[in-house]
């Protein structure tokens, strides 16, 4: 009977601890990070195109964007807002996206990570074995479709890869087929339904997989957009998963230290403002908060808040 008790005491703490875990787990995760994906390169073929007749790299792009919305753990930035702020600083003139411009727009745009690629195939081989009637291939026809991109992430806060990988993804099909000669979509869902669609989605699932392990090695960052005497509103609400009761930590960032071998960002002193309180996270539909002071003084808009 003891040993019974004994057993079950240690299966109800064994449980509570798991309860705790996860509660941690799920306090620490529940920030939203902020992202932007820029178009990628397409150094393709161009024999396949979007339903929409866009091409591979901007297509992926989208479809990642949208992939990423859905999931519920990102705040993404619209094309529109990347598009805006890469002309106006004049970024990316030459049409390719590199690791320093993606930095820079994205440090602008308040994101902590940026993704940028370069789809490197996404096309088809078929071959056919069989004979014809009346003029009109027919046979066994085996097709393969072949989907690759180089992605990367980047720190926006450093500059700094945070992961370089080689995405690829192969679809076969064998079966009776008519000959056909290239690929053509007049929809989403006939692209969809193809293997090159198939490959396509698999190839996007596996850039958030990495997108999701990565993102867990950054710290979640917001900014003061508007510091009164008493009231601070930070750009951060509902939508980005702040809870009223949270309490952040203020930081202002001092001279940014570039090494002077690679260019890349080392960083910055940052010095302590103090702490605030949220008190409203409904701001602008969720999207930003109030905030009372907690301690410190002399906020200023521009100071960096994060979690406690």
């Amino acid at each position: 009977m003891k040993k019974i008790t004994s057993l079950f005491k240690i299966l109800f703490f064994t449980f509570l601890a798991l309860q705790l875990v996860n509660v941690t787990a799920g306090e620490k995760g529940g920030k939203k990070k902020r992202i932007a994906v820029f178009e990628f390169q397409d150094k393709t073929d161009h024999r396949v195109l979007w339903w929409t007749g866009q091409g591979p790299g901007r297509g992926m792009a989208d479809m990642l964007i949208t992939e990423l919305v859905k999931s519920g753990k990102y705040t993404v930035i619209e094309r529109t807002a990347l598009d805006k702020i890469m002309a106006e600083q004049k970024l990316g003139m030459s049409g390719l996206v590199t690791p320093q411009t993606a930095a820079q727009a994205g440090k602008l745009l308040g994101v902590e990570i940026a993704v940028i690629g370069t789809v490197t195939e996404f096309g088809h081989s078929k071959s056919n074995v069989g004979g014809t009637a009346k003029g009109i291939g027919l046979g066994v026809s085996s097709q393969k479709v072949t989907v690759a991109i180089d992605v990367r992430l980047i720190n926006t806060t450093t500059g700094e890869i945070l992961s370089a990988e080689n995405v690829r993804r192969e679809k076969k099909k064998r079966g009776l087929s008519f000959r056909k000669q290239g690929l053509s979509f007049n929809n989403r869902n006939k692209f969809d339904q193809s293997l090159i669609g198939k490959a396509t989605r698999q190839a996007v699932e596996d850039i958030i997989k990495l997108i999701d392990t990565k993102s867990a090695e950054i710290v979640w960052e917001g900014k003061i957009v508007k510091a009164g005497s008493s009231t601070i509103i930070i750009n951060a609400g509902d939508a980005n998963g702040i809870k009223v009761g949270d309490i952040l930590t203020v930081y202002r960032m001092g001279e940014e230290l570039i090494d002077p071998d690679t260019g890349l960002s080392l960083g910055a002193e940052e010095e302590v403002v103090g702490k605030i309180k949220v008190t409203d996270n409904s701001i602008g539909k969720g999207k930003a908060s109030k905030c009372s002071i907690v301690s410190g003084s002399g906020y200023t808009r521009g100071d960096i808040v994060r979690e406690k």
